[in-house]
């Protein structure tokens, strides 16, 4: 055997050793998990808007598919015994918000929500979710309630000599178009579909929050407050910054001192490392 064909024999054996040794410790690494215990808390950011847009250079968008994916990682991956939610959202779409709602309310393992600048409207339903709620003393929260913005630019039109008309099949499709104001019957359904939505919107942070209906509608109203105000009405459980919320995670899944912290993104991978 020529020392070419030597060397490159040894060359095919070190490569399949080395992917054994990878294999190995994706194996490894989840037993040791399961024997020894979780020793980890999973991050999950929800930053930006709330919907199901993508995130762009000039927007950060929460997307509840990447959101609830992440948040099943987590119950998925041994190592992890907690999840805190890292919050800092306007809210958004509801029905977005609720998506990411009933992935927490099903979580197997403890989740706790921070709210660092601001959690309020969908973004503070989905915190209402979690086992607890941490919020810096400075945070706006709150917010509940529901808004539906429409414009009337007829005026406008008419100035700039823009004549806009339509065709419609149905007596109601051209509702909320901004050439034209609502009439008093569109008005009264669009209004009567958002005091529905206001209604269901208080009932999910009644029943997460183990509040009645009645208090709730008493400080909802669309009303923001402070993080020390919403303690003050029960809207959170304790104020804190994020490290005191990754240490309530940490205390109320049984994980002893020295754990790990793990920022999961999209692309967070089987050994734990940061996603980018």
């Amino acid at each position: 055997m020529d020392k070419k064909t030597k060397y490159f024999g040894l060359g095919i054996l070190g490569g399949i050793g080395i992917i054994a040794i990878f294999i190995a410790i994706l194996i490894f690494i989840p037993i040791v998990s399961m024997i020894a215990g979780p020793s980890a808390v999973a991050v999950i950011p929800v930053a930006g808007e709330i919907g199901y847009g993508a995130s762009s250079e000039n927007m950060t968008v929460a997307n509840p598919d990447i959101i609830n994916a992440l948040i099943d990682r987590a119950n998925t991956d041994p190592s992890i015994g907690a999840i805190v939610l890292d919050i800092n959202s306007p809210g958004g779409s509801p029905v977005a918000s609720e998506e990411v709602l009933s992935k927490i309310n099903s979580s197997q393992k403890p989740v706790i929500a921070w709210i660092s600048d601001t959690g309020t409207s969908g973004a503070y339903l989905i915190a209402a979710g979690a086992d607890e709620i941490v919020a810096s003393p400075s945070s706006w929260t709150g917010s509940i309630g529901v808004i539906l913005t429409l414009a009337d630019l007829s005026e406008y039109y008419k100035k700039q000599g823009i004549d806009i008309y339509s065709l419609t099949g149905g007596k109601y499709k051209a509702i909320g178009a901004d050439y034209k104001n609502l009439t008093s019957e569109e008005r009264q359904m669009l209004q009567t579909m958002i005091d529905e939505e206001y209604a269901h919107f208080i009932g999910l942070v009644a029943k997460n929050r183990n509040l009645t209906i009645d208090y709730v509608e008493s400080i909802a109203e669309g009303k923001i407050y402070t993080g020390q105000q919403a303690l003050d009405f029960k809207l959170i459980d304790k104020l804190g910054g994020k490290e005191y919320a990754i240490e309530l995670a940490a205390n109320k899944s049984g994980i002893g001192p020295g754990y790990q912290v793990i920022t999961m993104s999209p692309d967070y991978g089987p050994l734990g490392e940061l996603g980018i």
